[in-house]
């Protein structure tokens, strides 16, 4: 059977995806569905680097601005969504291109991940739950620690979610969930797919992450969190765990000064790229593109697309 066609480009935080991205959805006549983990939220446009219209250029964006805010939004509901995409996507001839630095979420639909939740005690979620407003989070991160330090490597403290989900699936199935994800991994991948990771030397990427957050101050970060509280969002929701978000509530509730919480959104932002890298190097399968090997973007974009045609997921001439 032929595998369908599907290009992913990933990388860091601020290493340049966007841009890339709509240059060769205008080449090859893609349409592009967003990998971020915020940027589906209505509301949430300056923290999360969101593309303007304007920037799309024309190409058409999946997954941005879809969701409110109290909507929850993880990976079997991206999996779901982006796979439908997908097929209308390419029903209508065009070329779909996965673009984000979510690394789980393009896992799920490349190579078809069983994420099936279980059967769970609603009860020990709730007592999960209530841990977690008692002690911190991690406190729940340690839990996970001992019963699954592979997961609890790959999983921020700060993600509660995930590491709840962890803790459940231990519960439900005696097994960690790591281990269920390294079988789901194996896995062929169901596309005939390009899977190409933009890179920068870390020098490069943490200074374009401390000047993005600089950005970000000057074009009215503290304001956009204002109004999204102010229209009713509340402070613990998913949403507002998002990076930049939940550091912002902490300079508006008094508990840090402003200079202290642009630092620690720069300083966290720089951790997460740290992560992000990290996921990428134990990703198989994947094209690593550096920007330091080409004379320019331009440059890079015809590589990609030599590539694209030698792995026939395009025919252009």
């Amino acid at each position: 059977m032929t595998k369908k066609p599907l290009i992913i480009i990933s990388g860091a935080t601020a290493v340049g995806k966007t841009d890339l991205s709509i240059a060769l959805a205008e080449k090859i006549n893609g349409e592009i569905i967003s990998a971020d983990s915020m940027q589906v939220y209505k509301g949430f446009d300056i923290g999360t680097a969101k593309i303007s219209e304007s920037e799309m250029h024309g190409i058409r964006h999946w997954l941005i601005d879809e969701l409110e805010p109290e909507e929850e939004f993880n990976v079997y509901e991206f999996k779901t969504r982006a796979v439908k995409y997908i097929n209308d996507i390419l029903s209508r001839g065009k070329i779909p291109i996965i673009v984000g630095g979510t690394g789980f979420y393009i896992q799920s639909v490349l190579y078809d991940v069983d994420f099936t939740e279980t059967d769970s005690d609603r009860s020990y979620r709730q007592q999960l739950e209530e841990i977690n407003a008692e002690n911190g989070p991690e406190y729940l991160h340690e839990m996970l620690k001992k019963i699954d330090p592979d997961s609890a490597a790959a999983i921020h403290a700060n993600n509660t979610k995930r590491v709840i989900r962890a803790l459940e699936y231990y519960h439900d199935t005696g097994s960690p969930i790591s281990v269920h994800n390294r079988e789901q991994h194996q896995r062929e991948s169901c596309y005939n797919s390009a899977y190409i990771v933009l890179n920068r030397s870390r020098e490069v990427i943490y200074d374009r992450i401390n000047r993005r957050v600089d950005l970000m101050i000057e074009s009215g970060l503290e304001n956009e969190v204002r109004d999204l509280l102010k229209g009713g969002v509340p402070e613990d929701s998913l949403a507002m765990q998002g990076l930049g978000y939940k550091e912002m509530i902490s300079y508006i509730n008094g508990r840090a000064d402003f200079n202290e919480t642009v630092s620690i959104i720069k300083q966290s932002t720089r951790h997460f790229a740290k992560r992000q890298l990290t996921w990428f190097r134990r990703e198989k399968d994947v094209i690593w593109m550096d920007y330091k090997d080409f004379a320019d973007n331009s440059q890079m974009l015809s590589h990609i697309i030599n590539i694209l045609k030698e792995k026939k997921i395009v025919q252009i001439s």
